[in-house]
């Protein structure tokens, strides 16, 4: 399928549509999400279609969103980001009842990270773009939430840019959204000498270094940038760690810690899973909560009828934790296994928008929502993408293939070009089955006169095939030297689009594409993106 985008700001881009089934880098349970294979069906509550909101807007009426301490929050936040026209809008919806939130989230990698970060933010965005004309009566916000707590340093703490990687080193410890930004100096004047001195560089770079030196910590400088490439769309930011909000999530902090449900709950449903035959993500624990204080986020972990904050001297007794989770709930950070339900607490949320991997750590967790009394969002596999630049494009033409096909391995696309431009035949297959042909005659009048010979017989013509196999390899091996700068060109080409045979997605980052075009990069995307489609896009300058 193919369409044009319709923003006036728009790139003049051929748009194709690739059902995610016949997509190889794909995962199988993407694909089976996609289709809505039977399987799959009892890990999930709505159907992923228009017509299932007014559904979940009425099951998520029933939950206690306390929409006061939410949007006090907010403003509370942006009181040091700033806050475009429409995002103050959208905050100030927050407040009626007929206002419901889309929500995506990543932890603040560095400059964005891979495309996929603002590929999800974009989903998101279109999402309560069609959503509010599909159901006037309601509003839908948008909502970015930052992994700020995390300290997953290095999973964040760099960027691939062009042909080079820019690395964040920093000795800090404990939780990223705290670290300060000053160790940010030396990757910035770095960033500074890649990108250069045309006028979407300057830009670009203007924006990342305002960002990242106007605030002291990391967590900010992050929800800045986001807040700035997204205001205007009306993107609200959030940061969960924040001690209002979290004092609304004290009894699920004390029911996790000391009746510790959620471990049994998913561990039973990943069983399940594996019996269908997906492999399951998360590894819960006894206790899904890290002690946060400046320079730690360590796990909580009972030992010896004390409440253990690992590689620390930090303990408390059950009392003890009780007054401490009371008195600060801001110091109690959820692992993967409980941010779900933080999130879906505090926020009057219908569907949660993500990549396959993260999907698939909320299709473990059905269960334990309906446990904490907490409804489960749709769950939205944001957009997939490949932009082919026009360079790019022409070599491809050149070749004699085509976009789509180099969605293909790489060592079968190679076989398809030395096929298509062989001035021979490169296939025995036909000679194998006459040969095969043979060999059962010659079998059938052996064993006529002595049966054991068949075996001898079947053996020769296993060997007779192989030996055939081997010819085949040798002249298919003989026909790539001759096309060996085309294979290299075409590896290369491979290597681009689908770095290590992966997705362009999880590798580059948007500013190289921003470099080119400015806004109309952003703003294309924007026109092309529909979470629902359940298709990868090819984009094709």
């Amino acid at each position: 399928m193919t369409i044009e985008p319709k923003t006036k700001n728009k790139l003049d881009v051929k748009v194709t549509l690739i059902p995610y089934a016949e997509v190889p880098q794909v995962s199988s349970r993407d694909k089976a999400y996609a289709k809505e294979e039977e399987a799959l069906k009892q890990f999930y509550k709505y159907s992923t279609e228009y017509s299932s909101f007014a559904q979940i807007i009425e099951d998520k009426k029933k939950d206690d969103t306390n929409r006061e301490i939410l949007v006090k929050a907010l403003l509370q936040q942006y009181s040091k980001l700033g806050m475009h026209e429409n995002v103050k809008s959208n905050i100030d919806k927050l407040n009626e009842q007929n206002t419901f939130t889309l929500v995506t989230a990543h932890q603040p990698s560095l400059f964005t990270g891979p495309l996929y970060y603002i590929y999800k933010i974009i989903s998101t965005l279109n999402l309560a773009k069609k959503l509010n004309s599909f159901l006037p009566d309601y509003q839908f916000v948008p909502v970015f939430v930052t992994g700020g707590e995390d300290h997953d340093f290095e999973e964040m703490n760099h960027v691939n840019l062009f042909t080079k990687q820019l690395l964040w080193e920093n000795e800090e410890k404990g939780s990223v959204g705290a670290m300060k930004t000053a160790t940010l100096k030396d990757v910035l004047a770095e960033l500074k000498e890649i990108l250069g001195e045309s006028e979407n560089a300057k830009a670009i770079y203007d924006l990342m270094e305002r960002s990242h030196t106007k605030f002291d910590t990391y967590s900010d400088a992050a929800l800045s940038l986001i807040n700035e490439l997204f205001g205007k769309d009306g993107l609200v930011c959030l940061n969960m760690n924040q001690a209002d909000l979290k004092r609304e999530f004290i009894p699920i902090i004390k029911d996790e810690i000391f009746n510790q449900a959620s471990q049994p709950l998913v561990e039973a449903t990943a069983e399940k899973l594996n019996e269908v035959g997906f492999k399951t993500q998360a590894s819960p624990r006894e206790i899904n909560f890290f002690y946060l204080n400046p320079q730690i986020r360590e796990r909580i972990v009972f030992e010896d009828d004390r409440y253990q904050v690992l590689n620390t001297d930090i303990s408390f007794s059950k009392e003890e934790l009780e007054k401490e989770i009371d008195n600060h709930p801001e110091h109690f950070s959820p692992n993967v296994i409980m941010r779900p339900l933080y999130q879906e607490l505090i926020l009057p949320n219908l569907a949660y928008v993500g990549g396959g991997g993260e999907l698939a750590y909320w299709l473990e967790r059905k269960t334990q929502f309906e446990h904490f009394n907490l409804n489960f969002p749709m769950l939205i596999r944001r957009n997939s993408a490949v932009w082919i630049d026009k360079g790019t494009k022409k070599r491809i033409e050149k070749l004699g293939m085509t976009s789509t096909g180099l969605f293909l391995e790489t060592e079968e696309l190679i076989k398809i070009f030395i096929e298509e431009n062989s001035e021979g035949e490169l296939n025995f297959s036909e000679e194998k089955l006459e040969l095969q042909a043979i060999f059962e005659r010659v079998k059938n009048k052996t064993i006529e006169i002595d049966a054991s010979l068949g075996k001898t017989v079947l053996a020769e013509a296993a060997k007779q095939i192989k030996s055939l196999e081997n010819l085949e390899n040798r002249v298919m091996r003989a026909e790539k030297q001759k096309h060996e700068i085309s294979i290299n060109q075409l590896r290369k080409l491979k290597e681009k689009l689908f770095p290590s045979n992966g997705l362009q997605e999880r590798k580059d980052n948007f500013m190289a594409f921003y470099m080119k075009h400015g806004e109309a990069y952003l703003d294309t995307l924007k026109d092309i993106f529909d979470p629902l489609e359940k298709s990868f896009v090819v984009i094709e300058e």
